[in-house]
C-alpha cells in the first residue's frame, strides 16, 4: 500500500460481539474504518464498499486480549525469545497488547532501553508492546530507577518482576514515587529469606519428591506488608500471579477498604495445582509455584467474583536446555500466551466462570490497571479485535508453538476454543487457516 493511503473498510460480520467495557453482548456486525471502530450494528444493516469481510457467524468477536504479565526477553536473551517472536506468539492467541517486564539485559531501568523495545515492538509490527520499567537500578532492590525518564520513554508500570522488593524503605518509595506518573507498581511477592532455596510448594508433594519447599506465608507475608504500605502512601499497587488463598482474602479486604489494590491470576494457577511436579516435570517448575488444590479452589472463586481483576498469563520463554536439567537447576516458567484463551474457556465450559468475566478479565481489567486505550469496541476506539471459535477442538504441540521457546506443561491437552482472527489497529496480523 503506497504511502498516504488508507486500509479499505473491514466488516466482521454475524458474530457474537461481546465487549464488556459497555456491557453490549449481541448478535452484530462490527465496521472498521482507518484502524478504528466506525460502527456496530445488527446483521446486514452495514453496506461498505469494497469492505475486506471476515464471516464470525457462531464465533465470539471481543475486544483483542490484554497480557499485562509477559517476558519478551530482548534485550539480552534473543535465544530464549525475541520481541517479534513473542508478539507473534500474543497474535496467535488472540493477544493484541502485551506489557513485558523489565528482566532483561540490560535491564530496562532506562529510557534508552525502554525506547529500544518499543523501536523493535513497531518493527514487528505485530502486537502492541507497552514497556514496564524496573523498580530498582538493575533490578538489585538497593536504589531506585529513574521512573520519570522511563515514564517519558513510554513505560506503562514499574516492576522488578521475579525479584521480591524485600527492602521495605524503597518499596515504600516507589509506591510513592509512582503516584507522580499515575502507574502502578507490580511486585512479585516473596520473601526470600522464608523461601530460600525452595523449587515447589511447601507440602505433601515437596516431602515425597524430597524437594525443598516454598511455603505460602512466603507469599502471604510480603501481600500482608505491601498493602500496609499501599495503605500508607495512598499508592497503586498490583500483585502479581497471586497463588495462595491467604494472599487472596488480603486482597478482598484492602478492596473492601477502598485501598488502591489490583491483583492478577495466570491460568496454571488456576488449571493445575502441586501435583503437576510429580515425575520432577520441569514444565511444571514455576515461581510462584503451583500450590495445593484448595488454593486453585480460592483462585477460581476470587477470578469470579472480581476479587482478582485480570488474568495475566507470565509468560516465560526458556530455552530447552534451562528445562532438560535436573528439577533443582531448571529455571522457573513456563509460555502462556497462546493457551492463554483455552485454558480460560475451560473454566467456562466448567461453570466456574461466565464468559463475560473471563473477557473483561483479559481486557477491560488490564487496560484499567495499566491506564491504556485499549480493551474496547467503542466507537471510535482503536481497532484491536479477536474473533475466536469457542467450541473448536484442537490439541496442543509445543513443537508448533509461535514461541521460540516451547516450555509448556499443557503439551497434548485437547483444548477447546481457538483464535480464528487477530486484528491490531484494524490491521489483520493473524489468521487460523487450519
Amino acid at each position: 500500500m503506497s504511502a498516504g493511503a488508507t486500509r479499505p473498510p473491514t466488516v466482521i460480520r454475524g458474530g457474537r460481539v461481546l465487549d464488556p467495557s459497555r456491557g453490549f453482548d449481541e448478535t452484530a456486525d462490527v465496521l472498521i474504518e482507518d484502524g478504528r471502530i466506525a460502527a456496530i450494528d445488527k446483521p446486514g444493516l452495514i453496506q461498505a464498499e469494497a469492505a475486506d469481510v471476515i464471516d464470525a457467524a457462531g464465533k465470539i468477536v471481543a475486544p483483542g486480549l490484554i497480557d499485562m504479565h509477559v517476558h519478551l526477553r530482548e534485550p539480552g536473551y534473543e535465544y530464549k525469545e525475541t520481541i517479534a517472536s513473542g508478539c507473534m506468539s500474543a497474535v496467535v492467541g488472540g493477544v493484541t497488547s502485551v506489557a513485558c517486564m523489565a528482566n532483561t539485559n540490560p535491564v530496562n531501568d532506562s529510557g534508552a532501553v525502554t525506547s529500544f523495545i518499543r523501536e523493535r515492538a513497531a518493527t514487528a509490527g505485530l502486537a502492541n508492546v507497552f514497556p514496564i520499567g524496573a523498580v530498582s537500578l538493575g533490578l538489585q532492590g538497593e536504589k531506585l530507577a529513574e521512573f520519570g525518564e522511563m515514564f517519558e520513554a513510554g513505560i506503562v508500570a514499574v516492576s522488578d518482576d521475579g525479584f521480591s522488593i524485600m527492602n521495605s524503605h524503597l518499596m515504600r518509595c516507589a509506591l510513592e514515587y509512582a503516584k507522580l506518573f499515575a502507574i502502578p507498581v507490580i511486585v512479585h511477592e516473596e520473601d526470600n529469606c522464608l523461601c530460600a532455596n525452595g523449587v515447589v510448594n511447601e507440602g505433601v508433594t515437596a516431602i515425597q519428591l524430597g524437594l525443598p519447599g516454598m511455603p505460602a506465608a512466603g507469599e502471604s507475608a510480603m501481600v500482608a506488608r505491601d498493602i500496609e504500605l499501599a495503605r500508607a502512601t495512598r499508592g497503586r499497587l498490583h500483585i502479581a500471579h497471586l497463588s495462595v488463598a491467604e494472599s487472596l482474602e488480603m486482597v478482598r479486604r484492602a478492596k473492601d477498604e477502598g485501598l488502591n489494590v489490583t491483583a492478577e491470576v495466570s491460568p496454571h494457577h488456576l488449571m493445575l495445582d502441586e501435583r503437576a511436579v510429580i515425575g520432577y516435570n520441569t514444565n511444571a517448575k514455576m515461581k510462584p509455584p503451583l500450590r495445593t488444590a484448595k488454593d486453585v479452589a480460592a483462585l477460581r472463586e476470587g477470578l469470579a467474583d472480581g476479587t482478582i481483576d485480570t488474568i495475566a498469563t507470565d509468560h516465560a520463554p526458556h530455552h530447552r536446555d534451562e528445562k532438560t536439567v535436573q528439577f533443582d537447576a531448571a529455571a522457573f516458567g513456563i509460555v502462556g500466551l497462546e493457551t492463554l484463551l483455552p485454558l480460560c474457556l475451560e473454566l467456562v465450559q466448567r461453570g466456574e466462570l461466565k464468559l463475560e468475566r473471563m473477557i473483561e478479565a483479559l481486557t477491560v481489567a488490564p487496560a484499567r490497571n495499566l491506564n491504556i486505550d485499549r480493551g474496547t469496541l467503542a466507537i471510535g476506539a482503536v481497532a484491536d479485535v479477536v474473533v475466536f471459535d469457542p467450541r473448536k477442538s484442537w490439541t496442543l504441540r509445543a513443537t508448533e508453538l509461535a514461541s521460540k521457546s516451547h516450555n509448556t506443561p499443557f503439551d497434548g491437552w485437547d483444548l477447546q476454543g481457538k483464535v480464528t482472527h487477530t486484528l491490531v489497529g484494524g490491521r489483520q496480523v493473524w489468521e487460523d487457516e487450519s
